[in-house]
């Protein structure tokens, strides 16, 4: 696929890749409030079985060195971290009895 985002072994989560590639955290969290619960859970349901695998393929680069397609592999893990305690644990994507409380990060880790 000329236009893939991601390595060709994880082809099978191309599908996510356009929206759930998001390099900072601020975008993921935005995504995640924006997204409903279902499609959560498809990208949840797709991304589980495969998490080991793409860091053990992450695992073989330097994390300075990633190759585009990795650090976008790397940038789905992370969104699907972001969506794992609304999936699992809160059925919601916000964190539960926080009212309009906020926290905004201000210092992404380095790669």
């Amino acid at each position: 696929m000329a236009d893939a985002l991601l390595p060709p072994e994880f082809s099978d989560l191309e599908p996510f890749a356009k929206t759930w590639c998001l390099a900072g955290e601020p975008e993921r969290y935005a995504k995640r409030l924006a997204s409903t619960m279902d499609e959560m859970q498809e990208f949840y349901d797709a991304v589980f079985p495969r998490a080991e695998a793409a860091i053990a393929y992450l695992d073989e680069f330097p994390l300075h060195e990633l190759p585009d397609d990795a650090r976008r592999l790397l940038h789905l893990l992370y969104s699907f971290i972001m969506v794992s305690f609304p999936i699992e644990i809160w059925k919601q994507p916000c964190i539960p009895d926080t009212g309009t409380a906020s926290f905004e990060l201000k210092l992404e880790p380095i790669y």
